[in-house]
């Protein structure tokens, strides 16, 4: 029987106990526990930022991403005091909880501590609590694209085009990113908006779904869904998460839920053009930096 080796590290002013460091968590790429703290590690000074003040879902693979997986909302069980900790309501839960403990991912050490413990998926809200850990107002609105097979994220790229227009239309500016899987997500800033954000990306979908019917569709039904693009406009609602920028994706090898810059989704024709592995993702990083900061009024979709 192996022993577990365990590994004591200081990260920031925080000591950590890492353990299996060598344990393959994606065995067609041969990408260990190891590189999977060392990608979150190195890509952290981009993706702390949207993470900061977001009660944080991670979907953990203890053995592997072709082992069994599960959901955690509830911060996990033995998570140093250290970690910030919000308590918030779960109406709904489906283990009859009046609350749930959410971990906040603030800093690095926080980042570390729940990838050592193989959570590959790091997925938030679009708010965020202030700091007394109360919510706030939804920060953020996002347009989920989900493609139905045979469209791919190319037909995607081609809705998102169309939705940047809109947006523009309302003075508002568009980041579109990869899911990491088969379709994109386009995030707009929504600060100081009176409008609600689901009730506002839900009537941008059912316009676009109007003008466009063959290719576009905002309902959910999947029936609908064959060969057309469905915008998700429901991601808006404050109890749903979506996969947070620079977040890995457990896939067959290590690709990341990545933000990218809208000339290339003009020029997307092969859904291979936009799929982006953790390799991929810090060598873009060091390129163009955070992608997901919006631009400046006037330079929307120029890119860097």
């Amino acid at each position: 029987m192996r022993v577990a080796e365990k590994v004591r590290v200081r990260v920031d002013h925080r000591e950590l106990t890492l353990t299996n460091l060598d344990k393959v968590l994606y065995p067609e790429a041969g990408f260990t526990k190891a590189e999977v703290i060392d990608y979150y590690t190195r890509v952290a000074p981009v993706m702390l930022p949207h993470l900061r003040g977001r009660p944080v879902t991670v979907k953990r693979y203890p053995n592997g991403v072709d082992g069994p997986f599960f959901f955690e909302k509830n911060r996990p069980a033995h998570t140093p005091a250290w970690v910030r900790t919000a308590r918030l309501p779960a109406p709904g839960s489906t283990k009859d909880r009046d609350t749930i403990d959410y971990a906040i991912v603030d800093d690095l050490p926080t980042l570390v501590y729940l990838a050592s413990l193989a959570a590959l998926e790091f997925h938030t809200p679009m708010w965020r609590v202030d700091e007394q850990n109360r919510p706030q107002k939804p920060d953020t609105m996002v347009f989920d694209l989900d493609p139905g097979a045979p469209a791919t994220i190319v037909e995607c790229c081609r809705v998102a085009l169309r939705l940047r227009e809109v947006l523009r239309e309302d003075g508002l500016d568009g980041c579109p990113k990869t899911s990491g899987n088969k379709g994109m997500q386009v995030y707009v800033p929504w600060a100081h908006r009176s409008e609600v954000p689901s009730e506002y990306a839900k009537a941008i979908a059912q316009r676009l779904e109007k003008e466009r019917p063959d290719e576009i569709v905002s309902q959910m039904a999947k029936k609908l869904r064959p060969g057309k693009v469905f915008i998700d406009w429901s991601q808006n609602n404050p109890a749903k998460t979506t996969v947070a920028p620079y977040s890995l994706r457990a896939n067959r090898i290590p690709t990341v839920s990545t933000p990218i810059r809208w000339e290339e989704v003009e020029s997307c024709s092969r859904p291979e053009d936009l799929v982006f592995t953790a390799g991929d993702v810090l060598r873009r990083v060091e390129q163009f930096g955070d992608l997901m900061v919006p631009p400046e009024r006037g330079e929307a979709g120029d890119g860097p």
